[in-house]
């Protein structure tokens, strides 16, 4: 059993090429997963898409399990937000044939998992120059686009006729046309609960495009925690730390 975990151990933490590639992969899965579920997410759940979605699920276990299993704090681990996205994820794939309507709504919240891991960070630092210098704007259209998918599968689920032969096309243009402001009022969702879910819709879907264009726009940096001062945000090319001059050691790929 200890040598299962140490290579356990040495797949998701390690710095070995092959942990590197093992990481990668995970990432290919989890895109993989979420496409499927936002292509199943307004199509009849037959035995078929069911069995599939058993599988997705218990593959998603078996990650949630080793991960739980290395860490060296559960608690902590279990506390993050993409851990107990992982659970909602996972409980909603394994317990589908038991439950009754669509929860494929919160299956996208499995794309917080994309980023929102410290060694898939440093593997994508150390490897991807464009990430080093776009990495808030990175995680920033991720985190948009999470909320974007999960708000119009619940605005399908809950609120628009499955009748509707676009039913998903129409609650992602209603979820982008209320998160822009834009108001065109073709599709409206009456009901009190309708109204309350727009405003939510509104409140966040506005503070996360914002955070966007922040990302965007705004000077560049890197995140490298200060040995001194504890400043984690540097320029890219950073020598020494604004705040106190201590010598940074800020890993690079190197230019050719």
């Amino acid at each position: 059993m200890t040598r299962i975990k140490q290579t356990v151990k040495f797949l998701y933490i390690a710095h070995d090429p092959i942990s590197v590639w093992f990481r990668y992969g995970l990432i290919l899965f989890d895109a993989a997963s979420i496409v499927f579920f936002v292509s199943t997410a307004n199509v009849p759940h037959g035995p078929g898409i069911t069995l599939a979605s058993l599988c997705v699920g218990f593959l998603i276990l078996l990650d949630f399990l080793a991960r739980l299993w290395i860490s060296k704090d559960r608690w902590k681990l279990l506390c993050k937000v993409y851990t107990l996205a992982d659970i909602v994820v996972i409980a909603s794939l394994l317990l589908e044939p038991f439950l009754p309507g669509n929860l494929a709504f919160v299956r996208i919240l499995r794309a917080l998992r994309l980023i929102h891991s410290y060694h898939l960070l440093r593997d994508l630092r150390r490897d991807s120059q464009f990430f080093r210098t776009h990495e808030d704007a990175v995680i920033a259209a991720i985190n948009l686009l999470v909320f974007v998918f999960a708000t119009s599968t619940a605005v399908l689920v809950f609120f628009i006729p499955d009748s509707s032969p676009h039913a998903y096309i129409d609650a992602l243009y209603f979820t982008m046309a209320t998160l822009t402001t834009t108001g065109f009022g073709d599709i409206t969702l009456a009901t009190p609960a309708g109204k309350l879910f727009s405003v939510f819709i509104m409140v966040v879907g506005v503070a996360l495009f914002v955070r966007l264009a922040q990302a965007v726009f705004m000077p560049q940096k890197v995140r490298h925690k200060c040995p001194s001062c504890g400043l984690y945000r540097h320029d890219p090319d950073a020598v020494h730390c604004k705040h106190c001059g201590e010598t940074l050691r800020i890993e690079t790929g190197g230019t050719a």
